[in-house]
């Protein structure tokens, strides 16, 4: 987990005058035309009737309802009972309903429909690595599942020295020229005990003494009830755009574009490990399947880890097997898929700012059987794009600022520090930091006959003081690949300003 520097982090989309965009303002103007149109003819039963109607239409426009403009609620809610009724929210897997499949062409729900995912070609000793062709906005990337002790006993210092490698290597991406976005995956699953059931397996004494026996299995249960363990993954990606030209340098089509993200993952190891990274391990297309299906199924990972430790022969998990069997129509504030139901939130951190391994208790399991993700996009932005950024937030800032004193307004505290942080922002990217946009996902998911809304409460309860959770409902089956699943799927297409 990052850390973010108090007084540098600053929300994308900031209101020009008194917190509203300029579109609002528009609407907002022209709604006010009417009513004052039949005052200046002294029609004052009309203009209370129209006040009161292009007051409503102002409010669903200008009030925000927990991260939504009210208007944007009514048309998210009708496009949801438009899938309900119509039966698009509705998804069967193929190889459910009968139908034949191709092994290598995934049948994935939703928004992952958009997503393909070619081999690419060898990548040094590691064997084909799958890319994942995100053909909405057109980018490219790989998934690597990695090995870390973790930070939760390092020391201030320690954290501090990790936060720093993590900034320098989020810096070098604003150097590159083939990616710009990466997105750290942490998932805290129950430990099923698989890996120690086929050891013990394979090491057990046939004549142990009775009291041994009964020993051990009583301990298996005690300690395998509460154990847990962590699945780390990095996404990486690039453009197309950024990708075109070395690609067509390499042969062009999927293997050009294999290539030029090869020579940027060749170079990212070393990074990592100096964040403290075990081993780093790029995922080919079985790797990926079984990387999605236990998104989808955390039970699915027995029978895989089983297949792995007895040295089963075959090419591993079919793409065609990596997505859930069934995935009812989404309720409004949770998602179910196969015999899981979870609930997925934004992180939205706090204006003052927060330090590194501060988003830790989001992934602290409460009760046995559940399972916690946390899922971190960054996206750093060119030097070009980064300094048209920050001089449009100075420039924003100056004009609200020296507006409300010519016409005799106080500077509140909010004013200053909004001004003081564009100031110290463009300050950092003038001596060479980068900009980089963020944003942080996390989810609960348990067994479907559970009573999930107990859980997601808890979830609440560990960000209650640190973090405010917003729960996306009405899209929870796409927050859910955002928080889960390791696609790169996560930031939005950028409209204008930075976080």
């Amino acid at each position: 987990m990052p850390r973010i520097y108090r007084g540098l982090n600053r929300r994308e989309h900031s209101g020009w005058i008194m917190g509203l965009t300029p579109v609002q303002v528009l609407v907002c103007i022209a709604l006010s035309v009417p009513v004052l149109w039949t005052v200046s003819a002294g029609q004052f039963a009309d203009a209370a009737i129209l006040l009161l109607i292009c007051g409503t239409i102002a409010a669903l426009v200008m009030v925000p309802v927990r991260g939504r403009p009210a208007l944007r609620w009514l048309w998210h809610l009708v496009l949801y009972q438009v899938g309900i009724v119509t039966g698009w929210s509705r998804w069967q897997s193929k190889a459910a309903a009968g139908a034949s499949v191709d092994p290598d062409e995934p049948d994935l729900p939703g928004v992952l429909q958009r997503i393909s995912f070619p081999d690419g070609p060898q990548f040094k000793d590691a064997g084909r690595v799958c890319l994942i062709h995100d053909t909405a906005e057109g980018r490219w990337g790989a998934t690597a599942r990695l090995t870390h002790s973790g930070v939760g006993m390092l020391s201030t210092e320690q954290c501090e020295r990790l936060a720093s490698r993590l900034g320098n290597l989020l810096l070098s991406l604003g150097h590159r020229e083939v990616i710009d976005r990466m997105c750290l995956l942490v998932r805290t699953v129950p430990d099923d005990g698989t890996e120690y059931e086929v050891w013990r397996g394979d090491h057990e004494v046939p004549d142990a003494p009775g009291l041994s026996r009964q020993a051990s299995n009583e301990l298996d249960r005690t300690i395998g009830n509460v154990s847990v363990r962590h699945e780390l993954f990095v996404t990486v990606s690039g453009p197309e755009a950024k990708l075109r030209k070395p690609a067509a340098a390499a042969g062009g089509g999927v293997a050009g574009r294999a290539h030029a993200l090869y020579r940027v993952l060749d170079g990212l190891e070393d990074p990592l490990k100096a964040l403290g990274v075990q081993t780093v391990e790029w995922l080919d297309g079985a790797g990926m399947a079984e990387a999605l299906r236990t998104g989808f199924n955390p039970a699915a990972r027995a029978v895989l880890a089983t297949a792995h430790e007895r040295g089963v022969p075959g090419r591993g998990l079919e793409k065609a097997a990596a997505g859930p069997t069934e995935a009812p129509p989404p309720p409004p504030r949770s998602y179910t898929h196969d015999g899981f139901t979870s609930v997925a939130y934004t992180v939205l951190m706090p204006e003052a700012g927060t330090v590194f391994g501060s988003l830790g208790p989001l992934l602290a399991v409460r009760t046995a059987g559940e399972r916690r993700t946390l899922a971190i996009h960054y996206e750093v932005l060119d030097s070009r794009r980064a300094h048209r950024a920050v001089q449009g937030n100075r420039f924003r800032s100056n004009v609200m600022t020296d507006w409300k004193r010519s016409k005799g307004f106080n500077t509140t505290a909010m004013d200053e520090r909004e001004a003081s942080g564009a100031r110290a922002q463009e300050r950092a990217v003038a001596a060479g930091h980068s900009v980089v946009r963020f944003a942080v996902a996390a989810s609960v998911t348990v067994p479907r006959t559970w009573n999930i809304e107990d859980h997601a409460a808890h979830l609440e309860n560990d960000a209650s003081g640190r973090f405010r959770l917003l729960r996306l409902d009405l899209a929870q089956d796409s927050t859910f690949v955002v928080a889960v699943l390791p696609v790169g799927v996560g930031l939005p297409r950028q409209r204008g300003g930075l976080l």
